[in-house]
C-alpha cells in the first residue's frame, strides 16, 4: 500500500498520511467507482472498514449489479470525503478525503470473511458485536464480503481560515 501525494494536484492542500490513515479509519462511508459490466462509470456510496493494513472490507448481497461489475473490471476507486464547511461568503469548502486505488474481488474464504464482518460490527455496531457475530456467522452464505486491495492512495485538504 502506497500512500503518495505527489499525484495531488495542488501540493499546498496535502493531507499528511496519518491524517489520512485517521480519515480512512474513522470514516463513515466511501464512494466505489468502478466499470460496469457493459463498460459504462459506476459509482455507489458504501460502507467500509479497513483492516489497519493493506485491504478494504465491504459486505453486499450474493449477487447484483456491482459484483457484475468487479468481474468484469477488478480495477477500482474509493473516496472517502470527512469533514466539509461550506463557506458561502468566500466561496469555497473546507474539506478532507482521501483517494484509494486497488483491485477488488469477492472474498471466498469464510474465515477471512467472518473477520470482516467483526471488523464491520467492531466500526459501526460495537454495542451489539455478540449478537452482531452470531448473525453473521448464521447469514454469511447469503452475504457478499468484498476485498479491495489498496495499491496506491492519496489525501488531501482544505483548512479555511476564519
Amino acid at each position: 500500500m502506497k500512500f503518495d501525494n505527489s499525484i495531488v494536484r495542488r501540493q499546498d492542500r496535502i493531507l499528511s498520511e496519518e491524517e489520512s490513515k485517521t480519515l480512512l479509519r474513522n470514516g463513515e462511508y466511501g464512494y466505489l467507482s468502478m466499470i460496469s459490466d457493459d463498460n459504462k462509470p459506476y459509482g455507489i456510496p458504501i460502507s467500509y472498514v479497513w483492516n489497519e493494513e493493506d485491504c478494504i472490507y465491504f459486505h453486499c448481497a450474493p449477487e447484483g449489479h456491482k459484483l457484475k461489475a468487479i468481474a468484469k473490471h477488478k480495477d477500482v476507486s474509493l473516496c472517502v470525503v470527512g469533514h466539509t464547511r461550506v463557506i458561502p461568503s468566500d466561496f469555497t469548502t473546507e474539506y478532507q478525503s482521501i483517494v484509494l486505488k486497488g483491485t477488488i474481488e469477492l472474498v471466498s474464504d469464510d474465515v477471512e470473511g467472518i473477520r470482516a464482518l467483526e471488523l464491520i460490527l467492531d466500526k459501526y455496531s460495537p454495542d451489539d458485536k455478540v449478537m452482531g457475530l452470531k448473525y453473521a456467522e448464521k447469514s454469511l452464505h447469503r452475504t457478499g464480503i468484498l476485498r479491495l486491495k489498496i495499491d496506491e492512495w492519496s489525501g488531501k485538504t482544505k483548512k479555511v481560515k476564519g
